[in-house]
């Protein structure tokens, strides 16, 4: 097997020092070449330098120049995203890149569209799309286990402190941005493409804090109504973070969508089915073995570089789901237009 030649690009994303300490623990299908460490970035994440001890620093340039680097995972700010995956897009580079991309939506789809026009892998930080009880009901959906689906509830929620919640005001619809993008995946894996998307994000004003540190996107399809809900300011709020899905024939539970195993840093999922129309029937509990949110992530991304799988996930679903993702959090966007790649 061959390994990969990969660089890191960034280390203001919150998901940056797992990221590279995966690539490290896969040593068997990567080889790092280096990371970017931009300015902006070093001044307000310094400590997270640590994480990259001995791996040699690059600039951007240098990155994007090097035809020995065939792989990048993009880790900037949210902010920035796009604008870096453009530039390595343009360099020819494989991309991953962490969600759910930048501010600019011509951005992105320009982007986008360079990656399929060279035939280059894009492949994106959603980890709930490697989450065991997750890829479990997906399957399910794909069997038509459920029947008819007319409900998909997600919450991502948990407790930040007050200086990162004013934090979320770099992005539109704040939480919603931030992490409801998860939730917007779920929901849009599931059910396709919303007929109404209803934004109703808000500030819970505690701490005087003014940005949108919760989230509340309604998804209205013809058959039923959907939602995500996302908060930055609830005790708790790890530990019930949940994906709901309701059909005819069956309804799911994913709650604790993730939750740390006993001394461990993997994470587990535990899954209740209900096939018993019985008010009082308890559902039958099962619970996934534990697993690394990254490491699952990284090694698909590998094996789709390698040409060893199909990327489940189109350039077209990208970029339908990144207009939901923004519809959802308040931008005027047309996210119904048709996708042109």
């Amino acid at each position: 097997m061959r390994k990969i030649r990969a660089a890191q690009i960034g280390i203001g994303h919150d998901h940056a020092v797992d990221t590279i300490k995966s690539l490290r623990r896969l040593e068997q299908y990567y080889d790092i070449a280096g990371f970017v460490a931009p300015a902006v970035e070093v001044e307000k994440y310094g400590e997270r330098l640590a994480a990259f001890a001995g791996i040699p620093e690059m600039t951007l340039d240098e990155v994007l120049a090097d035809d020995s680097i065939e792989a990048v995972c993009i880790e900037t700010e949210e902010v920035s995203l796009s604008d870096v995956a453009l530039a390595c897009a343009k360099a020819g580079k494989q991309i991953q890149m962490d969600k759910p991309g930048g501010l600019d939506p011509e951005t992105f789809e320009e982007m986008l569209r360079i990656m399929k026009q060279r035939g280059l892998v894009f492949h994106t930080g959603y980890m709930y799309r490697y989450n065991h009880g997750v890829m479990d009901v997906m399957e399910m959906v794909r069997r038509g286990e459920f029947g008819e689906i007319f409900s998909v509830e997600t919450h991502m929620n948990c407790r930040h402190a007050p200086e990162k919640r004013q934090w979320l005001e770099t992005f539109p619809g704040g939480m919603m941005f931030f992490l409801g993008c998860h939730l917007v995946d779920l929901i849009y894996g599931i059910l396709g493409v919303p007929e109404e998307i209803i934004p109703m994000n808000c500030s819970t004003g505690i701490d005087g804090v003014t940005a949108d540190d919760y989230g509340f996107t309604v998804f209205k399809y013809k058959n039923g109504i959907s939602f995500a809900k996302t908060c930055a300011e609830e005790i708790g709020g790890f530990a019930r973070r949940q994906l709901v899905v309701t059909g005819e024939k069956h309804s799911v539970t994913l709650c604790p969508l993730e939750m740390y195993a006993p001394e461990s840093i993997l994470l587990y999922t535990d899954k209740t089915d209900y096939t018993n129309p019985s008010w009082v029937h308890q559902g039958t509990k099962t619970r996934t073995e534990p697993h690394d949110r990254y490491d699952d992530m990284l090694s698909s991304f590998a094996a789709i570089v390698r040409g060893d799988k199909e990327n489940p996930w189109s350039y077209e679903y990208e970029l339908q789901l990144y207009r939901i993702v923004l519809a959802a959090c308040g931008v005027e966007i047309d996210y119904k237009k048709e996708i042109v790649l």
